[in-house]
């Protein structure tokens, strides 16, 4: 999997960490091996205009997602079609507000919101309460999942 990492933020990013829960994310969606995703963390402004630019919405957001190729969850029996996946822009100071509010960190903050981006890429939405249910009833089995092979070693995604 080759995904790239740019911090244009300005602020400290576990940068691995979000590398290691998007990839966990894609082997976990059956998402071949050789396809691309890249990772942009922004400052405020950035992702105001980005916001303002493709969803018409004021003030910047926590992640936004930017399908390239419009890849789909691979299926246990057949060869996942490589391509590109596109691009999740997170802003960490808006992950950080959200972080203190819900009582966790921005760390996990971005890996929540690294998995959601991953899953809206795939073409997962939530504007409707049963898209909602299946798309965050999802990024919870991928986040809890992947936590607990980071915290108890080696797993395999597919758990």
């Amino acid at each position: 999997m080759s995904i790239d990492v740019n911090n244009e933020s300005g602020w400290e990013v576990d940068e691995q960490s979000v590398l290691d829960v998007a990839r966990y994310a894609l082997q976990r969606m059956r998402i071949h091996p050789l396809s691309e995703l890249s990772l942009i963390f922004v400052d405020t402004d950035a992702m105001e205009q980005l916001h303002i630019q493709w969803m018409d919405e004021q003030g910047p957001t926590d992640v936004l997602s930017f399908p390239m190729d419009e890849l789909r969850p691979g299926k246990e029996d057949e060869e996942p079609p490589q391509g590109l996946l596109g691009d999740i822009v997170l802003c960490p100071e808006v992950a950080k507000k959200q972080g203190d509010g819900a009582g966790h960190t921005m760390d996990d903050e971005l890996h929540l919101l690294t998995v959601h981006g991953v899953l809206h890429l795939l073409g997962y939405d939530h504007a409707e309460p049963d898209e909602e249910r299946e798309m965050f009833g999802l990024q919870k089995e991928i986040l809890e999942s992947w936590r607990a092979q980071r915290d108890s070693g080696p797993a395999s995604p597919d758990a």
